[in-house]
């Protein structure tokens, strides 16, 4: 299992962030779950790194941002910088 902190920006409602939600809970990976409608500042880096969007579910790893991304990605990103 990684301790690599995982940012999970998500809003109520979402069917994609529901969708991620699934095997983001199952996968043993330390996530840090960040309602975008009950804190600003998480809905504003969310519009940094999504084009000035508040595009959800945004992932952020270390370094990388994945904005609506598969669980394949997340994983990967998880790996890579559990590696570096």
């Amino acid at each position: 299992m990684s301790t690599v902190e995982v940012e999970f920006y998500w809003r109520p409602g979402c069917g994609f962030c529901m969708a991620l939600d699934r095997p983001m809970s199952k996968s043993g990976f330390n996530i840090r779950k960040i309602n975008i409608w009950e804190d600003p500042d998480a809905a504003a880096r969310v519009r940094e790194v999504a084009n000035g969007n508040e595009t959800v579910p945004t992932v952020i790893v270390g370094s990388t941002a994945l904005v609506n991304p598969s669980f394949a990605e997340v994983e990967a990103a998880v790996k890579a910088a559990s590696a570096g």
